[in-house]
C-alpha cells in the first residue's frame, strides 16, 4: 500500500504491527496467463482551520505545569529538527508520562515537520478522544488524510472514528459513512495493498442490509489490480449464488440478462413443445404455465451469465496484477521513514515507474492509433459501478501513474530525484497541479534543499509569476543564508525581469556582507564588476569595485585578471596606461609566478596589437624578458606549457576550494585569443618567439578560475532530464 501496508511508527521510528485491522494472509503470485475505478485523491470534507487548531492547542498547553523534562527534549528536538531521534524521544515521554497538553504540543509540532507518519496521526486521533472531545479527534484525522491521502490505514482509522461516534439511527448517518468511503477508495482504492479498505466497504454495506451496493462494491474491486485481488472474486460468486440476482444487480442488468435468457427459455421450450405435441395424445391440451414468475432454472441462467461476463474481467485484472507482482514485490519499504533507502529500493521504484510509464504510453499509442475503435467489454456490462472505469485507456493508464507517483513519494520524500520526476511528468498536463507539487516538495519535505527550491523558482518565472519565483528565493535564502549561488540567482532574475537596479543592488549587498570573508568578497566583486561593466555599460564604476577588492585581497589572481581584461576591453588609446598600471600592480602583488607571467605575457599582448610606438613594445618585451630571469628557469618552463603537472594539480585544487561559484555558464570578460603565429624553433630568443605568449593557462569563464567545483548548481536552472 502506498503509504504503509501493515506497518505503523512506532515511538522509535521501527514499524511494526498495525492493530486498526487484522491483516489477510499475503496470497501467492498469480499464475501465468482491467479495468479500474479512479479519480483524483480526494479529501475530507469539511477541514478544521489548522491555524485556528494550533492556537487552541497553545492556549491549551499554556494551562497548568509541563512535565519535569520537557523542557529539555523539547528544545532539543527543536534545536536540530532534522533529528527525528530526538522527535521520537520527545514523544515517547509526553505519552508516558500521560501528560495531554504536553503530548497534543508535541504531536502538532512534530506532525508539521514529517506529516507522512500516519501513525503519529491515529495516535494524535486517540489522545483526543481519550479526552472525550470527538470533534477534535475527526479535526486531526481530517488533517492527517489531507496531508497524506493514500493512507489505507488513516481511512480505515477515520471510518471507524465515525462508526463509533456517530449516531447511526440517523438517515444522515449513513449517507455520510458511504459518502467517505467513497472518497476513500477515489483516493486509495487503487493501491496495491488497499484489499481491507474495500473488505471493510463491502461488510459495512452488508451489515446494513445493502446487499446490492455490496456486490456493487465487490463488482468495482473487481477491476482493481490488488495484491487480494482473488478474495473479492470470491466473495462475489458467494453474494451471487446465496441470493437471488433481482436482489443483488443492478436493475438495467438484471432485467437485460432476464429478457435474455426468457428468451432462450422459450425457444427452447418451443422447441420441445412441438415435439411434444407429436407425441401427445389426440384431444389433450399443453399444461399451462404460470404467468409472471420465474422459475429456479432461470435464475440460474442469469448467475451463469453474470458470472460468465465477471470472469471476462476478473481474468483481465489477474493479468494486470502478474505484470505489476515482481515490482510490487521489491519494493520494501512503502511507508516514510528518515533512515536512507538502500540503492536496490531507489532502483526499485525508478523502474516500477519507467514500466508504469511505458504502459500508458503504449495505452496512448494503440489509442491514437485506432482512435474510431470502441471496447465492447464494458458496454457488455451496464452498470453504474462501471461509470468510474470506462474512461479511454490513456486516462486510467495516467492515474495509475499518478498514484503511483504518489506511493512513490511516500517512501521516497527526501529524494529529490523523485520529486524532480514527478514534476517533470506532471507539468506539460497542468501547471496548477506542478505547483502545488513543487509547494508539497519544498515547503514541507525538503525545506533546506536548494536546488528543487532554484527549480520551483525557474518554473514560476518561466510561468510569468515573477512575485512567486522572487518569494521563493527569499525564502531559499532566508533557510540557507550564505548561499552564493542563491544571490547570484536573485540578481539574475531581476536583470531579466529589467530591474537592473534592484540586481545590482543585490550584488552590492552581498559585496559588503562579505568583507570578513575576502575570497568570496571577491567572487561577489567579480560578479558585480561584470554587471556594470556588461550590462550597466559603467565601466567605471565596474573599475572602482575591482579596486576596492584588490585592497581587501591583494593576493586573489581572479581580481587581477579580470581588473586587466576591462582595461584591455576599452579604447587601446585611453587603456595603454591602465593596462600597464595593472600589470605593475599584479607584479607587486603576492601572487603565484605562473599568475604574474601570465598578467605579464598579457601586458605584452596588449602592447604589440595595440602600440603605436616600436620604443613601447621593445620596453615591454624588456620587462617581461626580465621577470623571465627573475623567475628563474624553472618559471620558463611552465611558460612554454612544462610546469610540473603535481604543482598545476595543486593549485587548482586550491583555488577550487577557495570559494564557491555559482556556476560555469558564465563567459568571462576576455579569453585569451589564438596563437598569430606559430613558434619560429631556430629562434631561441628576441622578439620574435610568439608561441609561448600563448602556451599559459585558459582562464576562461570564472568556473574556470576554480570556483565550480562546490557550487555548481547551474543544472537546477531545469530538472535534469
Amino acid at each position: 500500500m502506498a503509504a504503509e501496508g501493515c506497518e505503523e511508527m512506532s515511538g522509535n521510528g521501527v514499524p511494526e504491527e498495525s492493530s486498526a485491522m487484522d491483516v489477510t494472509e499475503a496470497a501467492p503470485p498469480p499464475p501465468e496467463a482491467s479495468e479500474e475505478n479512479g479519480g483524483a485523491a480526494v479529501a475530507p470534507e469539511g477541514a478544521a482551520d489548522p491555524d485556528n487548531y494550533s492556537t487552541d492547542l497553545a492556549a491549551e498547553s499554556e494551562q497548568g505545569d509541563l512535565p519535569a523534562d520537557f523542557d529539555r527534549l523539547w528544545k532539543a528536538a527543536h534545536d536540530n529538527p532534522q533529528d527525528f531521534p530526538s522527535w521520537t524521544d520527545l514523544l515517547q515521554y509526553c505519552e508516558h508520562e500521560g501528560h495531554a497538553a504536553a503530548y497534543r504540543r508535541a504531536l502538532e509540532a512534530f506532525l508539521a515537520r514529517y506529516p507522512l507518519c500516519y501513525g503519529y496521526w491515529k495516535k494524535f486521533v486517540d489522545l483526543e478522544r481519550r479526552d472525550s472531545d470527538n470533534n477534535k479527534a475527526e479535526e486531526v484525522c481530517i488533517r492527517g488524510l489531507q496531508a497524506i491521502p493514500l493512507s489505507v490505514d488513516l481511512w480505515i482509522h477515520y471510518i471507524n472514528l465515525l462508526l463509533g461516534t456517530l449516531d447511526m439511527n440517523l438517515p444522515d448517518s449513513a449517507v455520510r459513512i458511504r459518502s467517505v468511503f467513497e472518497n476513500a477508495v477515489a483516493s486509495c482504492g487503487l493501491d496495491f495493498h488497499s484489499d481491507r479498505l474495500w473488505d471493510l466497504y463491502v461488510e459495512w454495506e452488508k451489515e446494513h442490509g445493502n446487499v446490492k451496493n455490496a456486490v456493487a462494491v465487490l463488482d468495482r474491486a473487481l477491476r482493481v489490480p490488488t495484491q487480494l485481488y482473488s478474495t473479492h472474486y470470491d466473495k462475489f460468486k458467494v453474494h451471487l449464488n446465496n441470493n437471488p440476482p433481482k436482489d443483488v444487480l443492478p436493475s438495467e442488468e438484471y432485467e437485460e440478462l432476464r429478457a435474455t435468457c426468457r428468451q432462450s427459455q422459450k425457444a427452447k421450450r418451443a422447441e420441445q413443445a412441438q415435439e411434444a405435441d407429436e407425441e401427445r395424445p389426440p384431444g389433450e391440451e399443453e399444461p399451462a404455465t404460470p404467468e409472471g414468475t420465474d422459475s429456479e432454472e432461470l435464475m440460474q441462467k442469469i448467475r451463469d451469465q453474470v458470472l460468465l461476463r465477471r470472469d471476462k474481467v476478473y481474468q483481465d485484472n489477474e493479468g494486470e496484477v502478474r505484470k505489476r507482482w515482481n515490482y510490487e514485490d521489491a519494493i520494501k519499504r512503502p511507508y516514510f521513514h528518515v533512515r536512507p533507502l538502500d540503492r536496490l529500493q531507489l532502483r526499485a521504484w525508478h523502474t516500477y515507474l519507467d514500466w508504469e510509464i511505458a504502459e500508458l504510453n503504449k495505452d496512448t499509442t494503440e489509442s491514437s492509433q485506432d482512435p474510431n475503435q470502441e471496447s465492447t467489454e464494458e458496454s457488455e456490462v451496464t452498470t453504474q459501478r462501471q461509470e468510474a472505469s470506462d474512461d479511454a485507456p490513456a486516462v486510467q493508464g495516467d492515474h495509475r501513474v499518478r498514484i503511483l507517483f504518489e506511493r512513490c513519494l511516500i517512501a521516497c520524500a527526501l529524494y529529490e530525484e523523485f520529486w524532480t520526476r514527478y514534476i517533470q511528468y506532471l507539468e506539460p498536463q497542468s501547471v496548477q497541479e506542478t505547483r502545488a507539487v513543487y509547494r508539497r516538495a519544498c515547503q514541507v519535505h525538503l525545506p533546506s534543499k536548494p536546488n528543487i527550491h532554484m527549480q520551483w523558482a525557474t518554473f514560476e518565472e518561466r510561468h510569468g509569476d515573477l512575485n512567486e519565483a522572487r518569494r521563493v528565493l527569499e525564502a531559499l535564502e532566508k533557510a540557507r543564508p550564505g548561499l552564493a549561488v542563491v544571490r547570484i540567482r536573485r540578481a539574475a532574475l531581476e536583470r531579466r525581469a529589467g530591474r537592473l537596479d534592484q540586481s545590482e543592488a543585490l550584488l552590492r549587498e552581498a559585496v559588503a556582507e562579505s568583507k570578513e570573508r575576502p575570497t568570496l568578497h571577491a567572487f561577489y566583486s567579480i560578479k558585480l564588476a561584470r554587471l556594470l561593466l556588461k550590462v550597466a555599460r559603467n565601466p567605471d564604476g565596474a573599475r572602482t569595485v575591482l579596486q576596492e577588492a584588490l585592497e581587501i585581497s591583494p593576493d586573489n589572481d581572479k581580481l587581477h585578471l579580470n581588473l586587466l581584461d576591462l582595461e584591455s576591453s576599452a579604447e587601446p588609446g585611453a587603456s595603454a596606461e591602465a593596462v600597464q598600471e595593472c600589470v605593475t600592480r599584479a607584479l607587486a602583488a603576492p601572487l603565484t609566478p605562473q599568475t604574474k607571467l601570465l598578467l605579464s605575457q598579457r601586458g605584452l599582448q596588449f602592447t604589440e596589437e595595440y602600440s603605436n610606438s616600436i620604443k613601447s613594445v621593445l620596453s615591454v618585451y624588456e620587462a617581461h624578458q626580465k621577470l623571465l630571469d627573475e623567475l628563474g628557469g624553472t618559471k620558463r618552463e611552465a611558460e612554454n606549457g612544462d610546469e610540473d603537472p603535481e604543482k598545476t594539480s595543486k593549485t587548482d585544487d586550491s583555488s577550487s576550494a577557495a570559494v564557491p561559484a555559482s556556476s560555469t555558464s558564465h563567459a568571462p570578460i576576455t579569453t585569451p585569443p589564438p596563437p598569430v603565429m606559430a613558434a619560429d624553433p631556430s629562434a631561441q630568443a628576441g622578439y620574435g618567439v610568439y608561441s609561448s605568449w600563448y602556451q599559459q593557462p585558459q582562464y576562461g569563464g570564472y568556473g574556470g578560475y576554480g570556483y565550480q567545483n562546490a557550487w555548481n548548481y547551474n543544472q537546477s536552472y531545469y530538472p535534469p532530464s
